[in-house]
């Protein structure tokens, strides 16, 4: 479990990480005007890279923790929903509503992140 929990934090970082090289390198191709005007821009540009960086890092982070801890709530509740179901059928009623609040756990990443990408 630690290797997968490992893995997808990995796989997270790399896409902000890859976010935020794709931002950067977007910005000097606006700077062609001169070479004092390209050299303030690029130190625009570093000084300016480092926020936006850590903005996708931390969104990447926000999802993500939100996902995996949903899918193991997911997934500990509906076995115990189906254990109960299946010795007492008029439980189902009582027990999936549990299952989509625990789902309601990736939505609530889902936002977050999106706020800290837009403000």
């Amino acid at each position: 479990m630690n290797r997968k929990l490992l893995v997808s934090v990995a796989a997270m970082l790399a896409l902000a990480l890859a976010f935020a090289v794709a931002e950067e390198a977007a910005a000097p191709a606006n700077a062609e005007q001169g070479s004092a005007a390209v050299a303030a821009a690029g130190e625009v540009a570093a000084s300016a890279a480092s926020p936006a960086a850590i903005k996708y890092v931390a969104a990447a982070l926000a999802v993500g923790f939100a996902c995996i801890a949903g899918g193991m709530a997911v997934g500990r509740i509906g076995a115990a929903a189906m254990g109960a179901m299946s010795e007492n059928a008029e439980l189902s009623g009582k027990a999936l509503p549990f299952v989509g609040l625990a789902e309601g756990i990736c939505l609530w990443g889902f936002l977050v992140a999106l706020l800290i990408i837009l403000l």
